[in-house]
């Protein structure tokens, strides 16, 4: 600390006051800085989110209902506002400009992801399930809109089945058709991931056509017409005959129809950012996903900052930034 005891006191004050006003404008040079728009810039990257379970403590595959509500409050206040994946690959970034797209991704279709209460027979949407957290972020902050990816199994184990049956985690079966209607009514998109999760590399390609066949007959029968453009590797495993993965045909034998499918994305297990849809580098059949573990959102986030790394829109919903797609 200067010692101003041997200085006349006008002289100490005027000190004291200049330092103080120059702290004032260092302070309010930086918060300019932070608050002035991004740079428009289609060549930045874009993190895809990997969620699982939405439960009541973090673990190896969880996110704490908590910790869900941190993510979006974190993502809204560093400038990102979600897109889906089909919004990604069609170059749609219907944001605001200077604003940035992240896309969040739920595998494995669990209660704890979208859950219902019943009180007095009407059916309210848990607020501890990531729905229903995510719809009360949105009434909070409208410009965060409804985009998210959910890619669904509808006939596996421990109630993932279109979130939740049988009485696990009080979900009844026949809400599971309600709510994926409810998803694709409210914006969101419906991906496949297989009927039960199946490890396709283990199989022969008709049990694979099979698997991921009906996994989008499931969600033409809560969605009739649904056309169901992204798929996500189960456990992020590639068939033997990768080109399955991507398209195939299988025959259901009770209705004699034939079920073909056509993904226009394919979702890997892990990675880093995604690259922009408009850099050569973009491989919409081998997206990578971030794995929603400990701080790695934060990590991820950081990493984006640096410069030239982050994707930013120009407030064009076809064309960012006047870069042409390639």
């Amino acid at each position: 600390m200067t010692d101003y005891s041997h200085e006349p006191l006008s002289s100490g004050v005027n000190k004291y006051l200049s330092r103080v006003c120059a702290a004032f404008l260092v302070a309010g040079t930086a918060t300019a800085q932070s608050a002035s728009p991004r740079a428009p810039n289609d060549q930045g990257r874009i993190p895809i989110l990997e969620y699982h379970l939405i439960t009541d403590k973090d673990s190896r595959w969880g996110r704490s209902a908590d910790h869900f509500r941190r993510d979006l409050k974190l993502l809204y206040d560093r400038g990102y506002r979600p897109v889906t994946v089909s919004q990604m690959i069609d170059k749609r970034f219907d944001i605001p400009a200077g604003m940035s797209p992240v896309v969040f991704t739920f595998d494995d279709a669990s209660p704890g992801q979208f859950s219902y209460i019943e009180k007095n027979g009407q059916l309210e949407i848990d607020p501890n399930s990531a729905v229903g957290i995510w719809m009360e972020f949105n009434k909070e902050h409208p410009d965060w809109g409804k985009r998210a990816t959910f890619c669904l199994l509808p006939g596996a184990a421990a109630g993932h089945a279109f979130f939740g049956e049988k009485g696990i985690s009080g979900q009844k079966s026949e809400w599971r058709l309600k709510k994926v209607r409810f998803l694709a009514e409210q914006g969101f998109e419906l991906c496949d991931h297989t009927l039960w999760h199946a490890n396709l590399a283990k199989y022969s390609d008709a049990v694979v056509q099979e698997q991921i066949a009906r996994g989008v007959l499931a969600i033409d029968s809560a969605v009739p017409g649904y056309k169901v453009r992204t798929f996500a590797l189960p456990l992020g495993v590639w068939p033997k005959n990768r080109a399955l993965a991507s398209s195939g045909t299988w025959h259901d034998p009770k209705s004699g129809r034939e079920v073909r499918y056509s993904f226009e994305a394919i979702l890997e297990v892990s990675g880093p950012s995604a690259p922009s849809p408009y850099s050569p580098q973009f491989k919409p059949f081998s997206l990578p996903r971030i794995q929603m573990i400990d701080a790695e959102l934060e990590k991820a986030l950081d990493r984006l900052d640096a410069p030239g790394q982050r994707f930013v829109a120009g407030g064009t919903s076809k064309k960012v930034a006047g870069g042409p797609a390639r």
